[in-house]
């Protein structure tokens, strides 16, 4: 329950922070914002400051901002959204993608400087953990869990301690159909004796067991080196998530659908629930990956989203001629429900992977 509460609050504030994103640069560049608010409504309680309406509503999450003009109306009005050049649309609708590499760059730099663990190379015996689970392995479902440590490995008449992941291949490559067990550590300290059994045949990458293994120690960059670590994981992970989208984009042109590893907000809870074994600075780290992805996905050229709003104030540019507002409504509006219905999809395989 506290890691969902943690999930809530944490893409609250990202959500948030796109949306202040665009208020802010709408604000300053004399556009008329018409209300902010916290969650969704129906609205609870609101107030109005300097011609804002700053609302709480009763959906708890995320929020959302209202800017005169951005749906066409007004286009007359100098303070309307509508009535603006191109280039100031332009940027407030990139100020939200923006606000989420910031808060991104914030996170990386905060767990940076906290602490979190990555592999080493050394032998100074750090112990084997499990930092990766794959869906439908003999791992899954003997329930190993990511940030495990494997302490021991017995059958009814051997037993090994584990001080290296090769020690983990060769005992387990040695039993491969029979059952096994494995002594783990878990965050919390509890040690679980879990039974399972190596397959003989696996996916390729996966192995027996479908598990990936380190030796993880805490790296710690000094405070006033942090940010400059913080700018270089977010450059990496903003290009490693643009492969990514890129590869989604390619796997669904060819139809190969249900290759594509994609998680909903179910799978999210879950990843989130594995990575506190890590501790507090890993989950900062993952925050901040999803803070990437939601930049990512708003900038892409899509109806609804930031890019595809964007792509239209482009079209203009070419066309010398503003898109009918009607026929751009209506093409959000489609955009915004296609998007729905692929969330519902996912969020449904989430579940389905889930019992």
């Amino acid at each position: 329950m506290l890691t969902l509460i943690f999930i809530i609050i944490a893409i609250s504030i990202l959500i948030l922070g796109h949306e202040w994103g665009h208020f802010f640069v709408s604000r300053k560049l004399g556009m008329r914002v018409e209300e902010f608010g916290l969650g969704f409504p129906p609205r609870l309680i609101s107030r109005m400051k300097n011609g804002v309406r700053y609302s709480i509503n009763l959906l708890l999450f995320g929020g959302f901002v209202k800017i005169f003009g951005e749906h066409g109306e007004g286009a007359e009005d100098s303070q309307s959204f509508a009535s603006r050049p191109a280039w100031q649309r332009v940027v407030v609708l990139g100020a939200g993608v923006g606000m989420n590499l910031a808060l991104a760059w914030v996170m990386f730099s905060a767990g940076a400087a906290i602490g979190v663990p990555r592999a080493s190379d050394s032998v100074n015996q750090i112990p084997v953990s499990i930092i990766a689970v794959m869906p439908d392995s003999p791992a899954q479902k003997a329930g190993l869990k990511m940030g495990d440590q494997i302490l021991e490995i017995r059958t009814t008449d051997v037993s090994l301690r584990i001080e290296s992941e090769d020690d983990v291949r060769n005992f387990v490559g040695a039993y491969l159909g029979e059952e096994i067990t494995l002594v783990a550590k878990r965050g919390s300290g509890d040690i679980h004796e879990i039974k399972i059994t190596p397959r003989v045949s696996a996916p390729n990458g996966e192995g027996a067991l479908g598990i990936a293994m380190a030796r993880l120690e805490i790296i710690r960059t000094p405070w006033y080196l942090a940010p400059i670590e913080g700018l270089n994981i977010l450059a990496r992970s903003t290009i490693a998530i643009s492969r990514g989208f890129a590869f989604i984009a390619k796997e669904l042109a060819l139809g190969n659908i249900q290759s594509l590893a994609v998680s909903g907000p179910v799978g999210i809870y879950q990843y989130a629930h594995e990575t506190q074994q890590f501790g507090f600075a890993y989950f900062l780290q993952f925050v901040g990956i999803v803070s990437v992805n939601l930049a990512v996905l708003n900038a892409l050229p899509i109806p609804a989203l930031d890019g595809g709003r964007i792509l239209f104030v482009i079209l203009e540019k070419i066309q010398r001629k503003r898109v009918d507002p009607e026929l751009e409504n209506k093409i959000h509006a489609a955009g915004f429900a296609v998007l729905v219905l692929l969330l519902v999809v996912v969020t449904y395989r989430d579940i389905a992977q889930v019992w």
